[in-house]
């Protein structure tokens, strides 16, 4: 560009020298126009060289930003499949929870089932008892306690005073009891004796725990005689320490003299039919 200058300034010179002419007028216009093209070129290239670096800039940004791009991405493939891991062993887990919870509703219906089939045997045992013994009389008492089933007989209907020798009266009320354990063959019968608590003793007896003993096994030997089946048949005292209220009058010491005849399921039968019940709810 200087050249192109200095060659103008020569020409003008030298024209200027031989006076104006036409031909020196055309060439300071020329180099007019040629100046005009150049400061136009020299202002379009400043502006392209401005634009570049606008551009290289923001190439620059999106290269990072393509750059976090794929780092994300990649983070979220993985985390995709970690969470796909997580949702599959969720998914297990809360099958096997689901089963848990239907097996253990299960179970309980089964026992439920089993508990009510018992309560219903106590309750005809209750009503088989009831027809037999002779629930009228006010000296025997037929209750349900905690499942199960206890005839309460006062010590007067079978023994004598501080005697353990069975009365002949006691004898057809024992009858009955042994028909109703006949009947019953899967279960056993405890036979407790309970005293009151005034100090006893008498020839080989000690106190109350001996003849409240004494006086189970006597009925015991009455009942074997009447075809019971001995297996069935549990010796028990209580002294004086299951009493069925004070023993503070002459009344209530002979409502605490009493044997007590306690119709229960044999452990073993009882387990057994919870067993057999839950087989026939699950179909085996």
């Amino acid at each position: 560009m200087k050249k192109i200058y200095t060659l103008g300034v020569t020409a003008l010179i030298m024209l200027t020298s031989c006076g104006p002419s036409k031909d020196l007028v055309a060439a300071q216009e020329k180099l007019k126009n040629t100046e005009n093209l150049l400061n136009t070129a020299t202002v379009k290239l400043n502006s392209c060289l401005s634009d570049k670096a606008v551009a290289n800039a923001s190439l620059n940004a999106l290269k990072d930003q393509l750059v976090d791009l794929r780092k994300t991405n990649d983070a979220l493939i993985s985390s995709s499949k970690d969470m796909t891991v997580l949702t599959t062993k969720g998914a297990d887990n809360l099958e096997k929870t689901l089963e848990s919870l239907q097996e253990r509703d299960l179970k309980i219906n089964r026992l439920q089932d089993a508990i009510t089939k018992k309560d219903s045997i106590t309750l005809a045992i209750v009503s088989s008892l009831k027809k037999s013994v002779g629930i009228d009389d006010p000296d025997i008492e037929i209750n349900v306690e905690k499942g199960v089933v206890f005839i309460s007989i006062a010590d007067k209907l079978l023994f004598k005073s501080g005697s353990f020798t069975v009365t002949q009266k006691a004898k057809s009320v024992l009858e009955k009891v042994a028909k109703v354990i006949n009947d019953k063959p899967d279960f056993e019968a405890m036979i407790e004796g309970h005293t009151d608590d005034r100090t006893y003793s008498s020839g080989v007896l000690v106190d109350n725990w001996d003849l409240s003993v004494k006086r189970s096994t006597s009925i015991i030997r009455e009942l074997q005689g009447m075809g019971v089946n001995p297996a069935q048949l549990i010796a028990a005292g209580r002294s004086s320490y299951v009493p069925l209220t004070d023993n503070d009058t002459a009344e209530n010491r002979a409502k605490n003299r009493r044997t007590r005849v306690v119709v229960l399921p044999k452990i073993d039968q009882f387990y057994e039919m919870i067993e057999n019940e839950v087989k026939a709810l699950s179909g085996q």
